[in-house]
């Protein structure tokens, strides 16, 4: 009786130390001139299809999503694009709403407000991941002119964080920050809560810039200190990109490698970003 204890108890430890990898992608992925996303996810014969495409390539756990509308129910359109296990939040009655879509249960959710802008807020969800751990995510679009105007949302957003996430906890911040440089204030500001990566996630060519002429960094997947630590190469279509994949579908080799993506999806009219992925694996 005593042995059989011992190897459960060692059972048990074994499977709550198990790796856990989680693969995420900032998106924001609308393309064609209404700010939605299509519920075409069958033959992709609409153009607003793109973005679906692009995260069904990508195979993420976590995706923070930003002017997350879409033109049938949203649930409806997870199921096509991502699959039924995928559970997700939303910002209610905003124009162009951030959002938060997960593999993984979400025990809890909402906005904080952001002091610039009214058409969207910071998303927020407390996910719950095996083993009993906790991942806080939040969901960004910052103000797309004026440096000032990201730095104030920045310094808000930190205040929110330090109020809510426990300072040990595991967090993921991102999304499109519109930031013009790596050296941007917002980033100094957000570096209280989340470490800025020195190197950046890149294509295949080295280019970090992550707007459709490819000359601004203005996505990002940023971590917290706790989170950081288990990071990881992206490993897709048979590459390997050592901090994380700036996915660009014209310059993707071989293309046929992220079914079910179109060359030309990341240079549709408005397409005006490109997704950003990140692998961490939690020992």
């Amino acid at each position: 009786m005593l042995q059989r204890l011992i190897i459960g108890i060692l059972a048990l430890g074994v499977a709550h130390a198990a790796p856990l990898k989680i693969r995420v992608v900032a998106a924001n992925l609308t393309s064609d001139n209404k700010q939605s996303y299509s519920p075409d996810n069958g033959n992709h014969s609409n153009p607003q299809g793109a973005g679906a495409r692009i995260l069904q390539a990508i195979k993420p756990d976590i995706v923070m999503i930003q002017e997350f509308n879409t033109t049938v129910p949203t649930r409806q359109w997870v199921n096509q694009t991502l699959g039924q296990e995928f559970v997700f939040m939303v910002e209610n009655n905003m124009q162009i709403p951030n959002g938060i879509i997960s593999r993984f249960p979400i025990i809890e959710s909402g906005s904080w407000d952001d002091p610039v802008l009214n058409n969207r807020e910071f998303a927020w969800a407390r996910l719950s991941l095996p083993a009993s751990r906790e991942l806080w995510v939040v969901s960004l679009h910052l103000h797309s002119k004026g440096e000032s105007s990201r730095a104030m949302q920045a310094v808000a957003l930190v205040k929110f964080i330090k109020e809510k996430v426990p300072q040990d906890g595991m967090l993921l911040v991102g999304g499109d920050l519109n930031t013009r440089s790596t050296g941007e204030s917002c980033l100094k500001e957000l570096a209280a809560v989340v470490v800025i990566p020195t190197k950046p996630p890149a294509d295949q060519q080295g280019e970090i810039a992550t707007n459709a002429p490819r000359n601004r960094p203005y996505d990002w997947v940023l971590a917290s200190p706790p989170l950081e630590n288990f990071a990881v190469p992206v490993k897709i279509a048979d590459l390997n990109f050592p901090n994380g994949l700036v996915l660009d579908s014209r310059i993707f080799n071989p293309l046929e490698k992220i079914f079910p993506v179109q060359k030309t999806d990341s240079g549709l009219p408005n397409m005006q970003h490109m997704a950003v992925v990140r692998d961490f694996d939690l020992q």
